[in-house]
C-alpha cells in the first residue's frame, strides 16, 4: 500500500515537473518579446536572455507611429482581412447553400473540383496568379490581394459551411416554402441563423489568416505604403535594418487586437467548435 502512495507522489511530481517546464517553454518567448518591446536598444543580441532586466522605455511603440509607416500597414491589413472575411462568407454561405438544398447538372463534378483544388499548395499557382494580376492590373493594389486570399479561401469554407447545412432538416426548408418564402428568405432568415455556430468559425479564420501572411503579400505588394504588417514588420529585421525592439513592439500590437477579438467572440467560437447540428 506504502509502495503505491509512493509510485503515485513521484508521478503527481513528475507530471508536475513536467508541465512547469513546458509552461516555461510557451511562457518565455512571450514574456521575451514583451520585454524586448520596452527595452532600450535595438539589437536582440544585446537584450538580457532574463524577461525586463534591461530596464523600461515606451520609445519604440512611440517609433512605430511617428517615423514609421506602421499605422498604414496596419490599416492596410486590417482592410485585406475584413474585407477578405467578409466575401468569403458572402459567397460561401450562398454557394454551400446552393449546392446543399438544390440538384443542377455537374453538381458532384463542382464539388469534387474543389476538392481537389484544396490537395495543391498554393504557392503552386504563384506564377499562375501574377499573370493574371498583371493582366488585370491588380499588381500593387490591396483589392488585388482580396481576390488572392478569396480564391484560396472559397474551396475549403464551401465544403466547411455545405456539410453544416446538409445537416439541417430539410423540413425548415419546406415549411418555409409553403408559408410563401422564396428561396432567398428562407435561406436569410431561417437557414443562416441555425448556420451561426460554423459562419462564426470561418469568420475568425479567415480574419485571422491575412494578418500574418508573407508569401502573397510579398509577391502581390510593392510600394511600401501598400505594405501589410507582416512585409512591414520583417523589413525591421532585414540584413539592411536590425531594429528588434521596434519589431517587438509591432509584433506586441498586432496581438491586441486579436487578444480582445477572441475574449469577445469566445463563447460562440467555443459553441461553434462543440455545438452538434440539428438532425432528421
Amino acid at each position: 500500500m506504502r509502495i503505491d502512495k509512493l509510485g503515485a507522489a513521484v508521478w503527481t511530481t513528475v507530471v508536475i515537473i513536467g508541465c512547469v517546464m513546458l509552461s516555461i517553454v510557451v511562457i518565455w518567448p512571450i514574456l521575451f518579446t514583451l520585454s524586448s518591446a520596452v527595452s532600450p536598444g535595438r539589437s536582440a543580441a544585446a537584450l538580457s536572455p532574463i524577461p525586463f532586466a534591461n530596464g523600461f522605455t515606451l520609445d519604440n511603440f512611440s517609433k512605430l507611429f511617428t517615423q514609421t509607416l506602421y499605422p498604414q500597414w496596419f490599416l492596410n491589413s486590417f482592410i485585406i482581412a475584413a474585407c477578405t472575411c467578409i466575401g468569403t462568407l458572402v459567397i460561401a454561405s450562398l454557394s454551400a447553400y446552393v449546392f446543399s438544398r438544390f440538384s443542377f447538372t455537374f453538381k458532384g463534378s463542382l464539388l469534387t473540383s474543389m476538392i481537389v483544388l484544396q490537395i495543391f499548395p498554393s504557392f503552386v499557382g504563384m506564377i499562375a496568379v501574377y499573370v493574371i494580376l498583371m493582366r488585370i492590373g491588380a499588381l500593387d493594389t490591396l483589392w488585388g490581394l482580396v481576390l488572392v486570399y478569396l480564391a484560396g479561401n472559397l474551396p475549403y469554407s464551401i465544403w466547411l459551411v455545405k456539410s453544416y447545412l446538409d445537416t439541417i432538416p430539410h423540413g425548415l426548408d419546406e415549411a418555409a416554402r409553403l408559408d410563401g418564402a422564396s428561396h432567398l428568405r428562407t435561406f436569410a432568415t431561417i437557414i443562416m441563423p441555425i448556420a451561426k455556430p460554423i459562419l462564426i468559425f470561418l469568420a475568425v479564420t479567415t480574419f485571422a489568416a491575412p494578418w500574418m501572411d508573407f508569401i502573397f503579400p510579398k509577391l502581390v505588394l510593392r510600394s511600401p505604403e501598400m505594405q501589410t504588417l507582416a512585409l512591414g514588420l520583417v523589413s525591421f529585421v532585414s540584413q539592411k535594418n536590425s531594429d528588434f525592439t521596434a519589431f517587438a513592439a509591432g509584433a506586441i500590437i498586432v496581438a491586441i487586437p486579436f487578444m480582445i477579438f477572441f475574449l469577445a467572440t469566445q463563447k460562440s467560437l467555443i459553441t461553434s467548435l462543440s455545438t452538434g447540428a440539428l438532425k432528421e
